[in-house]
């Protein structure tokens, strides 16, 4: 279900395209679908239908494998009248698993032992005991046990004080079969304080066909809270990435402060990796054993090495050509790796140091202030402070060939395409135009000259 306005965002954007760790809300509620083997998924839009549908469509690769249907809730009159849209293409072979878009945290094992509990001819209730069951609708059993059969769900705003008090709540996610759904869904009234067609009157339906009601209670109510706003949209946030980084300290990962760490994407890491404080990682993100994440840096669709070191404040953006960062090579602080940088073994990028779409083989150094791109560099290349290639000639892009064992000194221009030769020295201040020869010293600039006794102007 999708279709909500979600006034309480504050936006104009729909509320299950806001993001959580990096993907809208309803990708992590499709990501559930896939991850539990369903033949097909059916999107209820309503409020920002042409978004949500755009959104979830087969172009952005989002439950790839998935067959998606499309249906819309023009208006929105309640939830029972939201599942009531999708009868058309809803199998009568079929079990339904009903979620909401806005809901993204149920973990895939507790919504499998759901749909075991369901097993084909009951209704089975995700629930949860809240301290604070307010707007919730309350879950009333036949009788005091915590497993009696379920009796019926009192909306909130129905229910009487004394049904206020249970705290059992029933969390808007159920597992029903699809023949019994569609005749429950044609019953459905909106006699009811909110004048809506409510979802939870199916229970009672089924308490009077003699269809057995379960509930699935479980303790952690993360797995089922939904998000109406941006307070609980950054607590969910929260708890996901604390979720994440538990996991991976489990593994060995040494994270410095979990309350300080992000994730929005994919984070793979090996034996004694160490992570300091305010990172984020996005898109895919491989870190090899040993590798040591310094504070404050931003890590995107990168391949790390072991044994690596990335100094803090470094940004480190691979987009969709990827980034590599060789076995043992240091980067930063304060360095930026642009996408096609692929950095040999020892390499050395220092403090304020750009490199794009460029090569540099083992052992090759650019400490200070300097900005490589479009360049394939040699071996133990020392690359001077302030020197830069100069790649683009206003139409398009040329390349820069650093040979091995080359110095280039401070304050350097290499205007592509230029090959520097193996061996060879660029003068400090020089502006290359021209190939330069293996083992040579090449130096293009002005002579200097000294003027004696000469006088500055006077107003």
């Amino acid at each position: 279900m999708a279709a909500g306005k979600g006034t309480r965002m504050k936006s104009k954007l729909p509320k299950v395209l806001h993001r959580l760790a990096g993907r809208a809300l309803v990708h992590h509620v499709l990501d559930m679908a896939v991850a539990l083997g369903a033949r097909s998924a059916v999107l209820i839009t309503g409020h920002g239908a042409d978004a949500v549908e755009a959104a979830c469509g087969p172009a952005t690769g989002v439950a790839a494998g998935l067959a998606m249907n499309l249906v819309r809730q023009e208006p929105q009159l309640g939830t029972g009248h939201a599942v009531q849209q999708t009868v058309p293409v809803l199998p009568d072979d079929g079990l339904v698993l009903v979620l909401s878009g806005d809901v993204p945290l149920t973990q895939v094992q507790t919504l499998r032992a759901l749909v075991d509990l369901c097993a084909g001819d009951s209704l089975a209730l995700l629930t949860v005991d809240l301290p604070d069951p307010s707007g919730y609708g309350r879950v009333l059993r036949m009788g005091d046990s915590a497993e009696a059969p379920v009796q019926c769900i009192v909306e909130h705003k129905d229910a009487s004080p004394a049904q206020r008090a249970v705290r059992e709540i029933y969390s808007g996610i159920m597992a029903v079969p699809a023949p019994l759904l569609k005749t429950w869904l044609a019953r459905l009234d909106n006699h009811n304080a909110q004048k809506e067609y409510y979802l939870t009157d199916i229970v009672k339906f089924a308490v009077a066909d003699g269809v057995p009601v379960r509930a699935h209670k479980i303790t952690d109510a993360v797995q089922v809270a939904g998000v109406n706003s941006p307070l609980q949209l950054a607590e969910l946030e929260r708890a996901f990435q604390l979720r994440l980084a538990t996991t991976l300290m489990e593994q060995g990962v040494r994270i410095a402060d979990p309350a300080r760490f992000d994730v929005r994407g994919s984070l793979a890491c090996g034996q004694d990796v160490a992570i300091d404080v305010n990172c984020i990682f996005e898109g895919l993100v491989s870190l090899g054993d040993d590798v040591s994440i310094g504070a404050n840096c931003v890590i995107a669709n990168a391949t790390i090495a072991n044994g690596a070191v990335i100094h803090p404040f470094t940004h480190i953006d691979g987009e969709k050509a990827g980034v590599t960062v060789g076995e043992g090579a240091l980067v930063g602080p304060f360095a930026r790796l642009r996408p096609g940088a692929v950095l040999g073994p020892q390499v050395h990028i220092g403090n304020f140091v750009e490199v794009k779409n460029s090569t540099l083989a083992r052992g090759a150094k650019a400490n200070h202030l300097a900005y490589l791109g479009d360049a394939t560099v040699g071996e133990r290349v020392n690359y001077g402070a302030g020197s830069i290639t100069a790649n683009y000639d206003g139409a398009l892009k040329h390349r820069t060939v650093i040979g091995a064992d080359v110095h280039v000194g401070s304050n350097c221009v290499l205007v592509a395409p230029v090959t520097i030769g193996a061996g060879g020295t660029v003068g400090g201040g020089s502006t290359i135009t021209r190939d330069t020869p293996p083992g040579a010293l090449s130096v293009a600039r002005g002579r200097q000259i000294a003027i004696a006794g000469w006088k500055r102007p006077k107003k």
